[in-house]
């Protein structure tokens, strides 16, 4: 018997193929959930735990699936910069607590929380601590897979995504806008070449997910514009603002349970209920 979820959802390839593959082993996503800079002028903002460019787009995400939306402001900073997270009041692991009780008070039955994870211990393990006094189970079907085989398979299963940030070697100005399926050969030249991490673990690049077979309807891009924020020849940190686009609904809907590959998730441990 699947839980009813909540998806955690940045906006990204990770947290929306993590959806995927929740629904693939059977558990129902019944809304979705957003941490957003306090000032949405703001396209990026430092947070250990956190993607915010692209953020306004969650709204669209939300449309595309037809579900409810919960967001906050991220108010807390990372003061708790350990591994191992103990709940400290002001730091911004205690904005997805406080997150996910609203969707707790709000949806009835909410039982676990899709986390796109793949190798961060640090965001991992304060998840972990939040889903534990929440008393739900964390869904990380990503977690410790090889990145390369993940990233291919998300092309194979529909996730479409464009690259909205980019911050390391190798990469250019230019890339942003272009679609993952495109540049999937450069990231695994990268890696060759100097280990880049070809799904981004290590703030090489971000995405906007613009379609996936769980959309109804897709994203479609009319303007953007570049953002240079640090010039360094070798290395540009550059993203994309998205200044307008629209959705354009599906001719048939896509099913996600096509494939046959069912996952075991990461399950770190019973969830702590609250008496």
């Amino acid at each position: 018997m699947g839980y009813k979820t909540v998806a955690l959802v940045s906006g990204g390839k990770d947290s929306c193929y993590n959806m995927i593959e929740c629904t693939k082993n059977g558990h129902e996503i019944v809304a979705l959930a957003n941490l957003h800079p306090p000032n949405e002028e703001i396209e990026e903002m430092d947070s250990f735990m956190y993607q915010t460019v692209g953020s306004k787009m969650v709204n669209a995400i939300a449309d595309c699936m037809e579900l409810p939306l919960f967001r906050r402001p991220i108010i807390g900073k990372a003061l708790n910069q350990g591994l191992e997270y103990e709940s400290s009041e002001g730091d911004e692991v205690e904005d997805l607590l406080r997150l996910l009780q609203d969707v707790k008070e709000q949806v009835p039955g909410i039982e676990a929380v899709s986390c796109g994870a793949i190798l961060s211990t640090y965001q991992r393990n304060r998840v972990e601590d939040v889903c534990s006094r929440l008393g739900l189970v964390s869904l990380a079907y990503m977690w410790q897979r090889d990145q390369r085989e993940v990233l291919h398979e998300m092309i194979d299963n529909g996730i479409e995504a464009i690259l909205v940030k980019i911050a390391s070697m190798g990469l250019k100005t230019s890339m942003l806008g272009q679609s993952l399926a495109r540049l999937t050969t450069k990231f695994d030249d990268l890696y060759d070449e100097f280990g880049f991490h070809v799904c981004g673990e290590g703030g090489e690049y971000e995405t906007i997910t613009l379609d996936m077979p769980l959309f109804k309807k897709r994203i479609v891009v009319d303007r953007v514009e570049v953002v240079l924020h640090d010039d360094v020849p070798f290395a540009p940190v550059a993203f994309l603002k998205i200044l307008d686009f629209h959705l354009e609904v599906k001719s048939q809907p896509e099913n996600p349970l096509n494939d046959s590959s069912i996952k075991t998730p990461y399950l770190p441990k019973e969830p702590i209920v609250s008496p």
